[in-house]
């Protein structure tokens, strides 16, 4: 069972190397660069295949949460051999484990967080549900469903549009907005002000 005092780790999913990094499959990639941001690290290389960036998230003081904010260096459907590393190496309660991905069946840009459930045929979650069992959060990115008769590798592995890049870094600060309240504030909170 987690205590207040267990770490956080927060693995934000995606394809390592310069040709994905602008992909749609790549959102929780860019999710986890902001929150290494805000948290003033850097990342950096860890035995587990992974780059990790340690420190805390939330208001100085008692709110403030012990978070490693983890970038899998496996390919997005291997993802649970680095997080279920971190997660040993750091001592992360299953509970305090959260899953940052793209998610089709969501609007562009909406947020759904939940604790548990289902893959819903995501690669990367079906790696780290096998590993970790289904019991950890995810913070679900809408994506959108590809137009037409677009293969779902296809749309996944492209780049977000120049129309749904206009509105990309507001939507990257939202969902770690979700992450850090979710963190410091518990599910329910997160969910009442960020699912849409």
């Amino acid at each position: 069972m987690a205590d207040a005092d267990s770490p956080w780790l927060v693995v934000g999913l995606g394809n390592p190397g310069a040709e994905y990094a602008g992909n749609r499959h790549n959102v929780g990639f860019m999710v986890a660069d902001l929150l290494a941001e805000r948290m003033g690290g850097r990342f950096k290389a860890h035995k587990a295949r992974a780059q990790v960036v340690e420190g805390r998230l939330g208001a100085p003081g008692l709110s403030s949460r012990r978070v490693v904010v983890a970038k899998p260096l496996s390919f997005m459907n291997l993802s649970g051999g680095p997080t279920t590393a971190l997660r040993d190496f750091f001592k992360v309660p299953v509970a305090h484990v959260v899953a940052i991905h793209d998610e089709l069946d969501i609007d562009y840009g909406a947020l759904r967080l939940k604790l548990g459930g289902g893959d819903n045929g995501h690669n990367g979650l079906k790696s780290i549900t096998k590993s970790l069992g289904a019991d950890y959060h995810r913070v679900r990115f809408g994506i959108g469903r590809p137009p037409g008769r677009m293969p779902v590798a296809d749309f996944v592995l492209k780049d977000f549009s120049s129309v749904e890049r206009r509105e990309l870094d507001y939507f990257v600060d939202r969902a770690a907005d979700a992450v850090e309240t979710l963190i410091v504030d518990g599910l329910e909170r997160a969910q009442g002000t960020y699912n849409s």
